[in-house]
C-alpha cells in the first residue's frame, strides 16, 4: 500500500461524512438478542499487509459477526477436505435471499453456494462428520488465525436465534430430505447457530481475515491457513456471493471480495494489500449494513484501492 495515503485521516473523514447522513434501515430485530444492540453503533478497522492498523468509532466493541463466520467455517472445511466439498455445494451466486428455499427444490438439495444459509449448513454438516468436536475445533481455528484466545461464542445469541429459527430449521430438514445433510439436523443446526453467534470487534475481524490478504500469512504455530489456490477461490466466492442478492451491487460500487452479516458487520479484503471491517447494525432492505456499504464505497473510491 502506498505510504502517500494517510489512512487514519481518510477513514476519519469518511466516518464523519457517513455519520452526518441519515442512518437509514432497520436492525435485525427478528433475532431478539440483536434487537438489544444500540443501532447507532458504528466502527471501522483497516489492517494493512505491512501490519499497520487504523481504527475509528466503535472499532473495539464486540458484536455478533453472524454470517461472516460462514467464510471461516468454509475455509476450515476446505483446509481439511480440499475440493471434495464442491460435490455437496455449488459456487454460483444465488440471486435470491440468503434463506430462500426455492432453489433447493430446483437443484435437488445442492445449495447454490456455501455462503447462503443452506450452503453454510452443508459445510457445518461436513465439519461435524470430519472433526471430533466441530464447535470446539472451529473456535480453536478462529482463535489461531486471529492470535486471540478470547474470541468466543455467545450462548445468549445462539439460543435467541434457535428460538426463532423456524426457516433455518425448515432449510436444514429440506436439505436432509435430499440426503445432502448426513448428520441429525438438530446437531447441524446447533453448530450453525453457535457459529453465527461468534462475537468479535472490527479490529479482531480485520486481523482474522488477513489470511485471505497475505500469501505469506502463517499462524503463531507457523502454519499456513490455506494454500494460494484455495485462498483465491474463497476470495472469488466472497466476490460473487458474499452479499446474497446484493453481491453484484457490492462488486460494482466497492470492488472487493467481502462478506456481510445481519449483526451489521462487513469484512472486505484486497488481496496483497489490506482487510477492512465495518460495523453498523442498521441494515438495508437486502440485509446488509447501510452505513457499512456506504463507508466501503467511499473508501475504495477515495483511495482508488479496489481490485478493479
Amino acid at each position: 500500500m502506498s505510504n502517500e495515503i494517510n489512512y487514519q485521516e481518510v477513514i476519519n473523514d469518511i466516518y464523519r461524512d457517513v455519520s452526518d447522513k441519515e442512518n437509514i434501515g432497520q436492525a435485525a430485530s427478528y433475532i431478539p438478542e440483536l434487537a438489544k444492540i444500540d443501532p447507532e453503533k458504528f466502527g471501522v478497522c483497516l489492517k494493512t499487509v505491512e501490519n499497520q492498523e487504523f481504527g475509528v468509532g466503535d472499532w473495539q466493541t464486540k458484536f455478533s459477526i453472524q454470517s461472516i463466520a460462514k467464510v471461516l467455517s468454509l475455509s476450515l472445511t476446505y483446509k481439511i477436505l480440499g475440493d471434495s466439498i464442491w460435490d455437496r455445494v455449488g459456487v454460483e451466486p444465488s440471486g435470491n435471499p440468503f434463506n430462500s428455499l426455492i432453489q433447493l427444490e430446483t437443484d435437488h438439495g445442492i445449495p447454490r453456494n456455501p455462503l447462503i444459509n443452506g450452503g453454510a449448513m452443508v459445510i457445518c454438516d461436513l465439519l461435524i462428520s470430519h472433526t471430533e468436536n466441530a464447535c470446539a475445533e472451529f473456535l480453536q481455528f478462529i482463535r489461531k488465525i486471529c492470535s486471540n484466545s478470547d474470541i468466543n461464542y455467545s450462548t445468549a445469541i445462539a439460543e435467541s436465534e434457535k428460538s426463532v429459527g423456524y426457516r433455518n430449521i425448515a432449510l436444514c430438514n429440506f436439505i436432509k430430505s435430499f440426503d445432502n445433510i448426513k448428520n441429525p439436523p438438530n446437531e447441524v443446526l446447533d453448530f450453525y447457530f453457535h457459529m453465527c453467534s461468534i462475537e468479535m470487534t472490527c479490529q479482531e475481524l480485520a486481523r482474522t481475515f488477513m489470511f485471505l490478504v497475505d500469501d505469506n500469512f502463517k499462524t503463531r504455530e507457523n502454519e499456513p491457513v490455506l494454500n494460494i489456490s484455495q485462498a483465491k477461490r474463497i476470495n472469488a466466492i466472497m466476490q460473487t456471493c458474499g452479499f446474497y442478492d446484493e453481491s453484484g451491487e457490492f462488486s460494482f460500487k466497492v470492488g472487493l471480495p467481502g462478506k456481510s452479516g445481519v449483526g451489521g458487520g462487513i469484512i472486505a479484503v484486497h488481496p496483497g494489500k489490506y482487510s477492512i471491517a465495518v460495523w453498523s447494525p442498521k441494515l438495508n432492505n437486502k440485509g446488509n449494513s447501510y452505513r457499512g456499504m456506504n463507508f466501503l464505497e467511499s473508501f475504495t473510491t477515495k483511495t482508488k484501492l479496489s481490485i478493479f
